[in-house]
């Protein structure tokens, strides 16, 4: 599992999933999340990846 960043423009992208989330009702910016996540995952495709993911979120809080 790979914590450092790992794409160009971690402000670009951080704006882009709050832009993505104005004007949502509570309800709808955790289906949005629920959503992104899904397809983020799919787009990881490996399970034990995913488990540390997983694992790793789930000890900083």
């Amino acid at each position: 599992m790979n914590t450092q960043p790992n794409f160009p423009d971690a402000d670009g992208f951080y704006e882009l999933l709050l832009d993505a989330h104005a004007g949502l009702s509570r309800d709808q910016s955790e289906a949005l999340n629920a959503r992104l996540i899904l397809l983020l995952a799919n787009q990881v495709g490996d399970a034990q990846v995913l488990a540390a993911c997983v694992a790793a979120a789930r000890e900083s809080v």
